[in-house]
């Protein structure tokens, strides 16, 4: 790793994210400093996030097909056990939680679940050994790396919005356009008061994306400046860290937990005819 003159020229180096994007002079390529990464502007694509949230996608869909073609009836082992575990606990809420009928809110809760679970999981992995190996295998001694996807907002924004287009597509499809748009004309007070329901429900119905994404994004981010204050410690960093992630794991998984229950509510409200008034 190189040296750094202060703990923040260190934070700031761990911020960074290894950004692909057109330069200044119109060149395509990786940005080598946080100027020449603002200059990449919106399209710029932050590799690192993308790198390590396909791998991890691979990874839990690869892990879970593992355990499924060797499942058995007789005493499971611990990896089938903690599978069978996880998908009952996700229908289970699923069941609580959803009342209409609708097979794709099964794997769709099991899969945010299960990948933002693996993507917050990589904040327990200590800051610097990805980004070291990242750089070792580059050989760029400066190069930038971020592990944890979660702490990237364009990644929890892209769960959000995903979930966003979901709740709309069901809302249409459940009740059709004039039943949607009625939601936000006739409620809450009814047609009387339409001017109030639309300052009301609109700002409240788009607030759902960004709270999902900021909620996650938030939490994520404040977990990994912990851990790198924690590594500027140096030798006495271990026992700090591992304080840390033993109750950092209570917030990883809350946090996804908590993802995949409120697309679960809202996709709930999306498919629940409201009554008129």
């Amino acid at each position: 790793m190189p040296e750094y003159e202060s703990g923040t020229e260190y934070i700031a180096h761990h911020l960074g994210f290894l950004r692909f994007g057109q330069k200044a002079d119109g060149s395509w390529g990786i940005a080598h400093s946080v100027e020449e990464a603002d200059a990449m502007g919106f399209w710029a694509i932050n590799v690192d996030s993308m790198l390590m949230s396909l791998l991890l996608g691979v990874i839990f869909m690869g892990l879970f097909y593992f355990v499924s073609r060797r499942a058995t009836s007789g005493i499971p082992g611990p990896l089938q056990n903690a599978v069978e575990f996880i998908v009952e606990m996700v229908q289970t809420t699923v069941k609580s939680t959803f009342f209409a009928r609708n097979e794709l809110i099964g794997p769709l809760a099991l899969t945010i679940f299960c990948w933002i679970f693996m993507m917050n999981l990589m904040d327990l992995v200590p800051v610097d050994w990805i980004p070291l190996l990242a750089q070792v295998v580059a050989q760029d001694s400066h190069l930038y790396f971020k592990a944890v996807p979660t702490t990237d907002l364009n990644i929890t924004a892209g769960f959000a919005i995903s979930v966003f287009v979901l709740v709309i597509y069901y809302s249409i499809k459940v009740k059709g356009m004039g039943g949607f748009l009625g939601e936000f004309a006739f409620h809450p007070f009814g047609k009387w008061a339409l001017p109030l329901n639309l300052i009301m429900e609109i700002p409240s119905f788009l607030a759902k994306p960004v709270s999902l994404a900021l909620r996650l994004y938030g939490n994520m981010f404040a977990g990994e400046m912990i851990f790198m204050v924690i590594a500027m410690v140096g030798l006495y960093q271990l026992p700090l860290h591992f304080a840390w992630a033993v109750f950092h794991i209570l917030i990883i998984t809350l946090q996804a937990y908590l993802f995949m229950m409120l697309t679960i509510v809202y996709l709930n409200q999306a498919h629940t005819k409201s009554e008129a008034h």
